[in-house]
């Protein structure tokens, strides 16, 4: 069975261009989660893992290799899991896939994926530092001083911060705190404040 695997972070996202042939698939599964998430752990790549364990998956096709993760380790972990079970990963728009004709390991897609998920995470670490000085330089000017002592932010402000209602949704898809917290880049205290505000009854991740 042939599969297209398509994955948004945001709701309001949409997939149209990783849709492309989409009819020359058996199924498509779809995941709107943060790239962060490990793909097995996904509610789509769950489904996935169901078929791949069961025998009845003969290929995967995603649009690009971030699609199918944002961390390096584990986008490779996911290769040689398919591999090592002769399932090749296609990565459409990048002409690339996992596994040769003679169903042996593509050492080059091995190479290229290494090193673009080593310059992707160089690029969100370095963002992360530009907002982290950024927010230095304009405490230094006086233009952000955060939020001052002593008030307190109303429960509705709080929860539809955009990094917090990731957090929300998240954890409504079953992630557990700590990965929640890492996907959203917020504080773990961050995410267990939201589970007592958020959800009556609390939630046990």
């Amino acid at each position: 069975m042939k599969v297209l695997y398509t994955r948004i972070s945001t709701i309001d996202q949409k997939t149209d261009r990783q849709r492309v042939n989409e009819k020359d698939y058996k199924l498509v599964v779809e995941d709107k989660c943060s790239g962060a998430i490990p793909f097995f752990e996904r509610e789509g790549g769950k489904q996935i893992l169901k078929y791949l364990n069961e025998g009845i998956l003969t290929s995967l096709s995603v649009w690009e290799i971030d699609r199918l993760g944002r961390n390096l380790r584990d986008v490779l972990n996911t290769i040689h899991y398919f591999t090592e079970r002769n399932v090749t990963i296609y990565f459409v728009n990048q002409g690339l896939k996992t596994m040769d004709d003679n169903g042996k390991e593509n050492a080059i897609t091995k190479l290229i994926i290494s090193i673009l998920g080593i310059v992707g995470e160089m690029e969100r670490n370095q963002s992360k530092e530009r907002q982290k000085d950024g927010i230095k330089i304009a405490q230094l000017k006086g233009l952000y001083k955060g939020r001052k002592p002593g008030i307190v932010e109303d429960v509705h402000t709080f929860l539809n911060k955009p990094q917090n209602k990731k957090v929300i949704d998240l954890l409504k898809k079953g992630v557990n705190g700590r990965q929640a917290a890492k996907a959203a880049d917020v504080h773990y205290n961050t995410v267990t404040k939201i589970k007592k505000l958020a959800f009556r009854d609390g939630v046990d991740k």
